[in-house]
């Protein structure tokens, strides 16, 4: 199975409608809360798009060069979900995945992602949430996808898993746990830990984004988080 399959499927079955990320920009002053089911069907849509549209393979490279936000979780868990290498160097992807304004030089496509808080477009000529948005929200693998598969980087979706894994266990996220954290989605590092590794515990994650130090506590309290992942 993909690293998708993989950490979203538990988590659907214990509760499709529980929250999976809530995403805090304290640049823009906003928030957002989204459910297991809610992302999984971005994640599904964006594979779908990625496959049917741009005939994105298992195993080929798929750039993500985005911040951490609710957004880029539909894009990461949709490239895993149809099999792509999820890579941080655009020369050479198929597909490239941007904020507003930045460029990819050497992709195939570069898509760009709005990052507005409520998935609204941004008029780009690929404009990633206006291309998905008429996908489905179940995607279906022609073919199972193999564990030694690239998924992130040199990491195959075997080793991805079981780094993930082994994260959550080291930093005690468990399945109750709602995860606070400040933690930037870089490759491979900061995304293993502040993004797969929640996933892989079953945890539920307050992603904090251009954090304000002064509002953290704020946020602890409010969201009733229980541990801290800082970056």
């Amino acid at each position: 199975m993909t690293v998708t399959e993989t950490l979203l499927t538990p988590l659907f079955a214990a509760g499709p409608g529980r929250p999976l990320i809530t995403h805090y920009d304290d640049a823009a002053d906003t928030r957002v809360e989204l459910s297991r089911a809610t992302i999984g069907n971005w994640a599904a849509k964006t594979a779908n798009w990625l496959r049917d549209e741009l005939d994105v393979e298992p195993g080929d490279p798929v750039a993500v060069l985005l911040p951490a936000h609710w957004q880029t979780a539909g894009v990461l868990l949709g490239a895993w979900w149809c099999g792509a290498a999820v890579t941080d160097d655009p020369a050479g992807a198929k597909v490239a995945f941007v904020p507003p304004g930045a460029v990819a030089s050497g992709a195939g496509v570069t898509a760009t992602v709005s990052l507005h808080p409520m998935g609204l477009g941004c008029g780009a000529e690929v404009d990633y949430v206006d291309e998905v948005r008429v996908f489905g929200d179940e995607f279906m693998p022609w073919s199972p996808v193999p564990g030694t598969t690239p998924a992130l980087g040199k990491s195959t979706v075997d080793e991805v898993v079981a780094e993930a894994r082994q994260r959550a266990a080291t930093l005690g996220i468990t399945a109750d746990a709602r995860v606070l954290s400040t933690v930037e989605w870089t490759q491979p590092d900061g995304l293993l830990t502040g993004f797969l590794a929640v996933l892989a515990g079953g945890a539920s994650l307050v992603q904090c984004s251009n954090a304000d130090p002064d509002r953290l506590p704020a946020r602890r309290a409010t969201e009733h988080t229980s541990l801290d992942l800082v970056g």
